[in-house]
Protein backbone atom coordinates (compact mmCIF):
# COMPACT_ATOMS: atom_id res chain seq x y z
CA UNK A 1 0.00 0.00 0.00
CA UNK A 2 2.74 2.24 1.07
CA UNK A 3 4.00 1.63 -2.76
CA UNK A 4 0.94 4.08 -3.76
CA UNK A 5 1.57 7.74 -4.05
CA UNK A 6 -1.64 8.99 -2.62
CA UNK A 7 -1.64 5.92 0.09
CA UNK A 8 1.36 8.14 1.66
CA UNK A 9 0.04 11.39 0.82
CA UNK A 10 -3.29 10.32 3.02
CA UNK A 11 -1.53 8.66 5.99
CA UNK A 12 0.93 11.70 5.81
CA UNK A 13 -2.86 13.94 6.14
CA UNK A 14 -4.17 11.61 9.15
CA UNK A 15 -0.98 11.85 10.82
CA UNK A 16 -0.68 15.90 10.86
CA UNK A 17 -4.25 16.11 11.30
CA UNK A 18 -3.57 13.59 14.94
CA UNK A 19 -1.03 16.08 16.17
CA UNK A 20 -2.55 19.64 14.74
CA UNK A 21 -6.11 18.75 16.05
CA UNK A 22 -5.84 18.47 19.52
CA UNK A 23 -2.57 21.13 19.29
CA UNK A 24 -4.63 23.83 17.27
CA UNK A 25 -7.46 24.00 20.34
CA UNK A 26 -4.83 25.51 22.34
CA UNK A 27 -3.94 27.81 19.99
CA UNK A 28 -7.31 28.65 19.35
CA UNK A 29 -7.85 29.44 23.28
CA UNK A 30 -5.08 31.12 23.99
CA UNK A 31 -5.27 33.44 20.84
CA UNK A 32 -1.95 32.45 19.52
CA UNK A 33 -2.38 32.22 15.67
CA UNK A 34 0.26 35.32 15.15
CA UNK A 35 2.75 32.87 16.66
CA UNK A 36 1.52 30.39 14.82
CA UNK A 37 2.83 32.26 12.00
CA UNK A 38 5.78 33.66 13.05
CA UNK A 39 7.21 30.01 14.23
CA UNK A 40 6.02 28.87 10.90
CA UNK A 41 7.78 31.67 8.17
CA UNK A 42 10.72 30.89 10.69
CA UNK A 43 10.57 27.32 9.26
CA UNK A 44 12.15 28.91 5.73
CA UNK A 45 14.68 29.64 7.21
CA UNK A 46 15.03 26.24 9.24
CA UNK A 47 15.49 25.01 5.04
CA UNK A 48 18.02 26.89 4.43
CA UNK A 49 20.36 25.99 7.82
CA UNK A 50 19.57 22.28 7.23
CA UNK A 51 20.94 22.44 3.46
CA UNK A 52 23.98 24.90 4.23
CA UNK A 53 24.92 21.94 7.19
CA UNK A 54 23.93 18.96 5.27
CA UNK A 55 21.65 17.59 7.73
CA UNK A 56 17.85 16.97 7.83
CA UNK A 57 15.11 19.57 7.01
CA UNK A 58 13.23 17.90 9.88
CA UNK A 59 16.11 19.07 12.03
CA UNK A 60 16.76 22.31 10.81
CA UNK A 61 13.14 23.46 10.89
CA UNK A 62 13.04 22.00 14.66
CA UNK A 63 15.61 23.91 15.63
CA UNK A 64 14.90 27.39 14.41
CA UNK A 65 11.24 27.06 15.23
CA UNK A 66 12.17 25.69 18.87
CA UNK A 67 14.69 29.30 18.92
CA UNK A 68 11.98 30.94 17.82
CA UNK A 69 9.92 29.99 20.46
CA UNK A 70 12.46 30.59 23.36
CA UNK A 71 13.52 34.13 21.50
CA UNK A 72 9.55 35.05 22.05
CA UNK A 73 8.95 33.97 25.34
CA UNK A 74 12.26 35.73 26.45
CA UNK A 75 11.45 38.65 25.10
CA UNK A 76 7.72 39.03 24.66
CA UNK A 77 6.27 41.87 26.79
CA UNK A 78 9.73 43.34 28.21
CA UNK A 79 11.10 45.24 25.42
CA UNK A 80 8.31 44.94 23.08
CA UNK A 81 4.87 44.10 22.31
CA UNK A 82 4.21 40.69 21.90
CA UNK A 83 2.12 41.17 18.41
CA UNK A 84 5.20 43.57 17.81
CA UNK A 85 7.66 41.45 18.42
CA UNK A 86 6.15 38.38 16.50
CA UNK A 87 5.70 40.48 13.55
CA UNK A 88 9.38 41.41 13.19
CA UNK A 89 10.49 37.71 14.06
CA UNK A 90 8.15 36.29 10.89
CA UNK A 91 9.22 39.02 8.38
CA UNK A 92 12.69 38.94 9.33
CA UNK A 93 13.19 35.03 9.31
CA UNK A 94 11.11 34.37 6.34
CA UNK A 95 13.44 37.19 4.35
CA UNK A 96 16.35 35.79 5.79
CA UNK A 97 15.67 32.10 5.00
CA UNK A 98 14.84 33.14 1.25
CA UNK A 99 18.28 35.09 0.80
CA UNK A 100 20.00 32.61 2.69
CA UNK A 101 18.71 29.55 0.10
CA UNK A 102 20.21 32.18 -2.99
CA UNK A 103 23.75 31.74 -1.64
CA UNK A 104 23.37 27.93 -2.45
CA UNK A 105 23.63 27.55 -5.83
CA UNK A 106 24.88 24.08 -5.41
CA UNK A 107 21.68 22.92 -4.15
CA UNK A 108 18.52 22.21 -6.51
CA UNK A 109 15.37 23.25 -4.28
CA UNK A 110 11.93 23.80 -5.18
CA UNK A 111 11.12 26.24 -2.80
CA UNK A 112 7.63 26.16 -3.49
CA UNK A 113 6.70 22.65 -2.17
CA UNK A 114 8.55 24.44 1.36
CA UNK A 115 6.12 27.34 1.17
CA UNK A 116 3.35 25.85 0.10
CA UNK A 117 3.65 21.96 0.81
CA UNK A 118 3.88 18.93 -1.69
CA UNK A 119 2.32 15.90 -0.14
CA UNK A 120 2.56 14.12 -3.19
CA UNK A 121 6.33 13.11 -2.80
CA UNK A 122 6.38 12.15 0.83
CA UNK A 123 7.97 9.39 1.30
CA UNK A 124 8.00 6.75 4.00
CA UNK A 125 11.03 8.07 5.32
CA UNK A 126 8.34 10.98 6.09
CA UNK A 127 6.05 9.21 7.24
CA UNK A 128 7.64 7.43 9.92
CA UNK A 129 9.08 11.27 11.21
CA UNK A 130 5.36 12.76 10.35
CA UNK A 131 3.98 9.95 13.06
CA UNK A 132 6.75 9.87 15.54
CA UNK A 133 6.33 13.15 15.76
CA UNK A 134 2.45 13.47 15.68
CA UNK A 135 3.46 10.72 19.15
CA UNK A 136 5.43 12.90 20.52
CA UNK A 137 2.87 16.13 20.72
CA UNK A 138 -0.09 13.23 21.48
CA UNK A 139 1.77 12.07 24.46
CA UNK A 140 3.27 15.72 25.85
CA UNK A 141 -0.50 17.02 25.72
CA UNK A 142 -1.93 13.99 27.15
CA UNK A 143 1.03 14.64 29.95
CA UNK A 144 0.03 18.52 30.74
CA UNK A 145 -3.39 18.28 29.56
CA UNK A 146 -4.89 19.43 32.50
CA UNK A 147 -2.03 21.91 33.95
CA UNK A 148 -2.36 23.25 30.19
CA UNK A 149 -6.68 23.62 30.93
CA UNK A 150 -5.95 25.70 34.18
CA UNK A 151 -3.02 27.82 32.94
CA UNK A 152 -5.26 28.49 29.58
CA UNK A 153 -8.72 29.26 31.35
CA UNK A 154 -6.91 31.41 34.43
CA UNK A 155 -3.70 32.20 34.92
CA UNK A 156 -4.36 33.50 38.26
CA UNK A 157 -5.70 30.02 39.54
CA UNK A 158 -2.75 28.23 37.78
CA UNK A 159 -0.47 29.74 40.09
CA UNK A 160 -2.83 29.45 43.08
CA UNK A 161 -2.51 25.80 41.85
CA UNK A 162 1.27 25.40 41.90
CA UNK A 163 1.16 25.42 37.89
CA UNK A 164 3.40 28.06 36.21
CA UNK A 165 1.75 29.07 33.11
CA UNK A 166 5.29 30.17 32.00
CA UNK A 167 6.18 26.79 31.96
CA UNK A 168 3.48 24.89 30.29
CA UNK A 169 3.38 28.42 27.40
CA UNK A 170 6.89 26.78 26.35
CA UNK A 171 5.42 23.25 26.44
CA UNK A 172 3.22 24.32 23.88
CA UNK A 173 5.77 26.47 22.04
CA UNK A 174 7.84 23.00 21.86
CA UNK A 175 4.86 21.08 20.25
CA UNK A 176 4.19 23.96 17.58
CA UNK A 177 7.66 23.35 17.27
CA UNK A 178 7.78 19.65 16.26
CA UNK A 179 4.31 20.18 14.65
CA UNK A 180 5.81 22.56 11.82
CA UNK A 181 8.59 20.52 11.52
CA UNK A 182 7.21 17.32 10.62
CA UNK A 183 4.12 19.20 8.94
CA UNK A 184 6.12 21.27 6.51
CA UNK A 185 6.51 19.02 3.22
CA UNK A 186 2.69 18.54 3.62
CA UNK A 187 1.35 21.93 3.65
CA UNK A 188 4.09 24.02 3.61
CA UNK A 189 5.56 27.02 6.16
CA UNK A 190 2.70 29.55 4.70
CA UNK A 191 -0.26 27.36 5.39
CA UNK A 192 0.95 25.46 8.41
CA UNK A 193 -0.85 27.89 10.80
CA UNK A 194 -4.26 27.43 8.89
CA UNK A 195 -3.96 23.89 9.31
CA UNK A 196 -3.38 24.24 12.87
CA UNK A 197 -6.58 26.77 13.66
CA UNK A 198 -8.94 26.26 10.90
CA UNK A 199 -10.10 22.81 12.17
CA UNK A 200 -10.18 23.24 15.78
CA UNK A 201 -11.88 26.82 14.81
CA UNK A 202 -14.61 24.61 13.18
CA UNK A 203 -14.60 22.73 16.03
CA UNK A 204 -15.30 24.64 18.64
CA UNK A 205 -18.92 25.82 17.04
CA UNK A 206 -20.15 22.19 17.32
CA UNK A 207 -18.49 20.89 20.81
CA UNK A 208 -19.67 21.48 24.64
CA UNK A 209 -16.51 20.85 26.46
CA UNK A 210 -12.34 20.74 25.61
CA UNK A 211 -11.97 16.69 25.32
CA UNK A 212 -14.98 16.83 22.53
CA UNK A 213 -13.43 19.90 20.94
CA UNK A 214 -9.90 18.50 20.92
CA UNK A 215 -11.52 15.06 19.14
CA UNK A 216 -13.85 17.00 16.67
CA UNK A 217 -10.99 19.10 15.63
CA UNK A 218 -8.79 16.18 14.93
CA UNK A 219 -11.48 14.42 12.63
CA UNK A 220 -12.24 17.90 10.81
CA UNK A 221 -8.65 17.67 10.41
CA UNK A 222 -8.14 14.52 8.96
CA UNK A 223 -11.22 14.97 7.18
CA UNK A 224 -10.91 18.51 5.31
CA UNK A 225 -7.27 17.05 4.89
CA UNK A 226 -8.22 13.73 2.99
CA UNK A 227 -10.97 15.86 1.20
CA UNK A 228 -8.70 18.99 -0.21
CA UNK A 229 -6.71 15.55 -1.31
CA UNK A 230 -9.13 13.94 -3.30
CA UNK A 231 -10.24 17.22 -5.11
CA UNK A 232 -7.14 18.48 -5.55
CA UNK A 233 -6.22 15.48 -7.62
CA UNK A 234 -9.75 15.75 -9.36
CA UNK A 235 -9.80 19.30 -10.61
CA UNK A 236 -5.37 18.84 -10.59
CA UNK A 237 -4.86 21.98 -8.22
CA UNK A 238 -1.97 22.19 -5.79
CA UNK A 239 -2.90 20.10 -2.90
CA UNK A 240 -1.92 22.28 0.22
CA UNK A 241 -3.79 24.83 -0.88
CA UNK A 242 -6.85 22.90 -1.60
CA UNK A 243 -6.59 21.13 1.84
CA UNK A 244 -6.44 24.41 3.39
CA UNK A 245 -9.39 25.85 1.26
CA UNK A 246 -11.72 22.84 2.26
CA UNK A 247 -10.82 22.94 5.59
CA UNK A 248 -11.87 26.46 5.29
CA UNK A 249 -14.89 25.89 3.28
CA UNK A 250 -16.24 23.43 5.91
CA UNK A 251 -15.82 26.13 8.57
CA UNK A 252 -17.74 28.71 7.06
CA UNK A 253 -20.54 25.78 6.23
CA UNK A 254 -20.56 24.82 9.94
CA UNK A 255 -20.35 28.63 11.53
CA UNK A 256 -23.66 29.86 9.17
CA UNK A 257 -25.17 26.60 10.13
CA UNK A 258 -24.30 27.07 13.92
CA UNK A 259 -25.55 31.20 13.25
CA UNK A 260 -28.69 30.20 11.78
CA UNK A 261 -29.53 27.63 14.62
CA UNK A 262 -29.07 30.38 16.88
CA UNK A 263 -31.32 32.35 15.53
CA UNK A 264 -34.37 30.17 15.20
Amino acid sequence: MLDDFLARAALAVVGIALAAGPLGCFVVWRRMAYFGDATAHAAVLGVALALALEISIFAGVLVVALATATIVASLSGKTYASDTLLGVIAHASLALGLVAISFLPDVRLDLMSYLFGDILTVSKTDLIIIFLGAAAVLALLWWRWAYLLISTTNSDLAYASGVNPKREQLVLNLAIAIVIAVSIQVVGALLISAFLIIPAATARNLARGPETMALMATVIAAGSGLGGLWASFQIDTQTGPTIVTTSAALFVAVTALSALRRAR
